[in-house]
């Protein structure tokens, strides 16, 4: 038992001894182990993080591979390529606004943008803008925390610099491969370029949300200015914290409505303003000072007002500006194609149009026009003081249609367009009166088509004579026969070529025409730039009245007459004078060019026939209208088929302006319509000479050499003849030196003429008295082989003999009633028509026979004067072939002496019968004359 318990402590003491030696060696082994055990785990964590490294490198290159590599050049256009507002400026530089676009953008350089801004942009959108190269790995490992987590504070972790690759790189979708190639090209684009270049580019296309007119905004400088209405290098701190917040949510922070209203809660922008402070302080970018100033200023009573937009205020500019920037870009775009628009195909000029209009909405381009704002600002209001025609409602739709006007102004020598008036309310008819609306020009056709061509032709000069006389042409064409009528209804006789003109008499226009060559006359029109006429319709002779299929714009028929002005040379009128991109590159610049039409000769001869009409003519109301006296006006009026349209046109040496009066759906227009034309015109041009009067000077047309003053026959236009000068007829006017008149006039023909009863000339009979007839000059007959010389209306031809004999009626004349009052015979007319004449008789008182003493001339004088002694006396009518009439009663002058038991007083003769038939006389003429209007 002790040998077991010996046993026992023994090993006991071993297994203590043992154990102490185990616990130390354990210790050491577990140490040597897990030291072992952490270089393993150290060594795969390394090799895991390489691998997994080398993973994501391999995951990361795979998501870009296909992603070209993008040169310097190529990244800055991208980046710069932001869609901007283009600009329209009127011709003294003045900024008419923006043209119309989805989204109003501007650019601004940095330097012109408020610090407050630039801070308040960094400290809310990338904290590290100034230190980071493109990426920050911190904000994006806490991004992808935040969202993996579902925290409710998502601070992203987007660079401004990924944001503008984002925006101006990349498409917006939401995938990996989107997210790695925005953070490869953000590391290229901070190699590329400096931090103020990527800060400003990303100023200038970050959205704002909506400015106070309702239009969307992107970019600083359209925020500040459609936000609180100033520049972006104006705006304070709070301001700036304002903006500064919004691109987070553009329309969730936006202060206004889409209708320009500002919202009821505004609550959202001003939250997140105060954030955008607290993180520029907590950045060290302003002061506590500087942050409790501005929590408490209160930005919203400096949200800027509503304003009208550019078209608001110029509808029918800013319409008119890019249907014009539009057709020149179309142009321009197509010549950069090496194409020219004019031979492209109608999908090509759709497809070029189109994409013309999308460039100018888009990439900021600068228009200048040629639109003076001061005219044309004073002729807006001047269209609405001036009284126009009444109201009439339109029977198809029901609707009441205005009376409207479209106005142009054109500057001569370079074709500028100074102002135009497009109608009295756009929103009313949507159209450009001035531009776009097509009508007949009425007679303000007959210079440009007629006369101006006939002159220049050789055919006619001021002074030539033309029929007013009844006429029709016989139209070959198979549309039947044609009978112009003058517009007060009468016929004028033979009238010279300026007269016709003053008085807008049509059918010396049409007699002219129908003689023309019509195709070269009509090229004048082409070269004048008619754009609207058919081939068909040069044929017809109502174009030479302005009878036009559609017709012509108020722009095309005024700029014509600047034609006369410019010594016949055509320069088209143009709206654009250039178009710049935005870094001042000219891309379109108008360039003037003249076209030969007329001769400086038929020019001025036009303008001096249209001086006329100002001064005496169917414009003759115009100069009492006119604030500038002493300015050399030549126009012409015009109306148009069935009095549907009123037309106006003036030119003077430095400007040229035209008007059209008329309702949308052709209709009559009232009473007045010349005069009413006239005197809105004269408004308007009163309106540019209160604006700008240097523009209407005395100056006068200049007469070039090649014209000269010379006589005429103002009954053929031929040189004056002996008899033309008897007859009174020689008339003077100015021609061109090279169509004077060679041959002497051969119209006329001397002859015998009586005056019947009232008082008209005919031609005396072959058994006439020789007495009563008178020598005369009467017209050949044979002259005017296609007039009835009866028509003829002898305005001022007092000594011209009709052709007809006065016929005798086949009885003789009634015997007239005498009276004596003092030294004067009177007595009544006979009666009949054929009288020419009366035969005085006496006798001595006392005596028992007569003898005539004398005779008048003439059917419708009735007076005689005698001499003293003692006589008594009687008158007999005589006829157109000497038939008297019974004796009058007797009229004793004088005392009577007792007379010889045997002397008894003896009658006259008893009157000779001549029964031979005389031709009929003709009927009576009317002279007045009634210009139109």
């Amino acid at each position: 038992m002790n040998h077991l318990s010996t046993f026992i402590e023994k090993m006991k003491h071993y297994m203590k001894v043992l154990d102490d030696k185990n616990v130390f060696k354990f210790s050491r082994i577990t140490g040597k182990v897990v030291w072992n055990l952490f270089l393993v785990l150290l060594v795969i964590t390394i090799a895991g993080g390489f691998f997994a490294t080398g993973v994501g490198a391999g995951y990361f290159a795979s998501l870009v591979k296909d992603e070209e590599i993008r040169t310097y050049d190529n990244m800055k256009d991208e980046i710069y390529n932001y869609t901007e507002t283009s600009k329209i400026y009127f011709s003294d530089g003045t900024l008419l606004g923006n043209l119309r676009s989805d989204i109003v953008r501007q650019e601004v350089p940095l330097k012109e943008v408020s610090p407050y801004l630039v801070d308040a942009v960094i400290a809310t959108e990338d904290e590290y803008f100034k230190e980071h190269e493109g990426i920050v790995p911190k904000a994006i490992a806490r991004a992808i925390f935040q969202e993996v987590t579902g925290a409710a504070v998502q601070t992203g972790g987007s660079t401004l610099t990924q944001q503008l690759v984002k925006n101006q790189m990349l498409t917006s979708e939401v995938s990996f491969d989107r997210k790695a190639k925005e953070m490869l090209l953000a590391l290229r684009l901070e190699r590329y370029f400096e931090k103020d270049e990527i800060l400003e580019a990303y100023l200038n296309i970050v959205p704002f949300g909506r400015n106070a007119s309702g239009h969307n905004i992107a970019g600083i400088q359209a925020a500040a200015q459609g936000i609180f209405g100033v520049d972006a290098k104006e705006l304070n701190l709070a301001q700036s914290a304002y903006i500064a917040g919004m691109p987070q949510s553009p329309f969730g922070y936006t202060p206004f409505t889409n209708n320009g209203k500002v919202k009821e809660n505004l609550d959202p922008g001003l939250n997140r303003m105060k954030t955008v402070l607290s993180r520029m302080l907590s950045g060290g970018h302003i002061t506590k000072k500087q942050y409790d100033k501005a929590l408490t200023q209160d930005v919203t009573k400096e949200f800027t007002k509503s304003s009208p937009s550019p078209f608001e205020n110029y509808p029918h500019l800013t319409m008119e500006i890019e249907k014009r920037a539009t057709d020149v870009m179309k142009v321009e775009l197509a010549k950069q194609d090496g194409k020219k628009y004019s031979e492209l195909t109608p999908t090509e000029k759709a497809s070029y149009k189109k994409a013309a209009d999308l460039e100018l909405r888009k990439n900021g381009y600068k228009i200048d026009i040629t639109i003076d704002k001061k005219i044309y600002d004073a002729w807006q209001k001047a269209k609405n003081k001036v009284p126009y025609g009444p109201d009439i409602t339109n029977p198809d739709t029901g609707e009441k249609e205005m009376e409207d006007v479209g106005a142009m102004l054109i500057k001569n020598d370079t074709g500028e367009i100074l102002s135009f008036v497009g109608g009295r309310d756009y929103e009313q008819e949507n159209l450009n009166h001035a531009t776009q609306s097509y009508r007949p020009n009425g007679s303000t056709m007959k210079p440009i088509l007629v006369y101006a061509p006939a002159m220049e032709m050789g055919l006619i000069q001021p002074g030539s004579i033309i029929p007013d006389t009844k006429f029709t042409y016989a139209n070959t064409g198979g549309s039947g026969a044609w009978s112009p009528n003058n517009y007060d209804g009468r016929y004028h006789g033979l009238v010279t070529a300026r007269k016709a003109l003053q008085y807008s008499y049509n059918i010396p226009a049409a007699r002219t025409y129908v003689k023309m060559d019509r195709l070269k006359a009509t090229e004048y029109l082409y070269k004048m730039g008619f754009t609207t006429l058919s081939e068909e319709e040069r044929y017809y002779p109502s174009l030479s009245l302005g009878g036009m299929t559609t017709g012509v714009t108020v722009e095309e028929a005024t700029n014509a007459y600047t034609t006369f002005s410019n010594q016949g040379k055509f320069v088209d009128a143009y709206m654009i004078k250039s178009i710049k991109s935005k870094d001042g590159e000219v891309v379109y610049e108008h360039k003037s060019k003249k076209t030969d039409v007329f001769s400086p000769q038929t020019s001025y001869l036009t303008l001096d026939m249209m001086r006329d009409v100002v001064r005496g003519g169917t414009a003759r109301g115009l100069p009492g209208m006119l604030k500038h006296p002493g300015v050399d006006w030549a126009g012409k009026t015009g109306t148009t088929q069935d009095f549907h349209d009123a037309w106006f046109i003036a030119t003077n040496p430095t400007l040229t302006m035209g008007l059209r009066l008329g309702y949308d759906t052709p209709k009559k227009v009232a009473q007045g319509y010349g005069a009413r034309s006239q005197r809105v015109w004269a408004a308007l041009m009163n309106a540019t000479y209160d604006v700008k009067p240097e523009l209407l000077t005395k100056e006068k047309h200049k007469r070039p050499s090649g014209i000269t003053s010379a006589s005429f026959c103002g009954i053929s236009g031929k040189l004056p003849s002996k008899l033309c000068k008897e007859a009174g007829l020689v008339k003077t006017d100015l021609f061109n030196v090279k169509y004077l008149p060679k041959e002497e006039d051969d119209s006329l023909q001397q002859v015998k003429y009586v005056v019947n009863a009232e008082g008209k000339k005919f031609k005396a009979a072959a058994n006439t008295p020789g007495e009563f007839a008178s020598d005369g000059v009467m017209i050949n007959k044979d002259y005017f082989d296609d007039i009835n010389l009866d028509n003829i209306i002898k305005d001022d031809w007092d000594n011209i003999i009709g052709e007809d004999e006065l016929k005798d009626n086949g009885k003789a004349p009634g015997a007239v009633s005498l009276k004596r009052n003092g030294a004067t015979l009177t007595w009544n007319a006979s009666g009949e028509k054929d009288v020419i004449g009366y035969r005085i008789y006496r006798k001595a008182n006392g005596s028992d026979s007569y003898s005539a003493v004398g005779e008048v001339k003439g059917g419708n004088s009735k007076s005689f004067k005698i001499s003293g002694g003692n006589f008594t006396y009687i008158v007999r009518a005589v006829d157109i072939s000497g038939k008297e009439s019974e004796n009058s009663n007797p009229v004793k002058v004088g005392k009577d002496p007792a007379p010889p038991e045997e002397d008894k007083p003896k009658d006259p003769p008893p009157p000779k019968d001549d029964d031979k038939p005389k031709p009929p006389p003709p009927p009576g003429d009317d002279t007045e004359d009634d210009p139109e209007n």
